[in-house]
């Protein structure tokens, strides 16, 4: 059997010309996806890995859409620490009250997310993005700081089943 259509965005986005499932990779990213509640633990672990740039201001979107309006003091200084990493990397796609909407939907609806992409955010349901043809998937806040330090992100090849 050929590749999955995830199998040939890996290998594109790896330098490979082929990839297998359980393969260990580094790929590069199109997009780097955080929100108002993971951002916030991804810019502390930015900061404390001592980058001082990100790969891409094109590249790195934070969309603020879990609290806000903000709901109390805690959730508008996360909010407040977003606009902050936004302001000081000059993020072209931070989505701030009055510009945002759900995060899976906005991406795709800003053409920030097409088809062959490879994705990730500090989200469970980034993987959303594979309706339109995208590799995604979610990562820890960790995983995001490097993603929009470095551009990149290891992978384990995801087997597939033929059905």
């Amino acid at each position: 059997m050929g590749m999955t259509m995830t199998q040939k965005i890996l290998a594109a986005h790896s330098g490979e010309a082929a990839v297998t499932a359980g393969q260990l990779i580094n790929a590069k990213l199109d997009v780097v996806l955080g929100n108002d509640i993971t951002t916030p633990v991804a810019i502390n672990e930015f900061e404390k890995a001592g980058f001082d740039s990100v790969f891409d201001n094109t590249r790195v979107n934070i969309v603020l859409d879990h609290f806000v309006p903000n709901k109390d003091i805690k959730s508008a200084a996360q909010s407040k620490q977003c606009r902050e990493f936004a302001d000081k990397y000059d993020i072209l796609n931070f989505f701030d009250v009055g510009r945002m909407g759900v995060e899976h939907a906005l991406l795709p609806e800003q053409g920030i997310v097409t088809a062959g992409d490879c994705i990730i955010g500090a989200d469970s349901h980034t993987c959303t993005y594979g309706a339109v043809g995208a590799f995604s998937t979610g990562v820890g806040s960790t995983d995001m700081a490097a993603g929009m330090a470095k551009g990149m992100a290891w992978f384990k090849v995801p087997a597939a089943i033929k059905v």
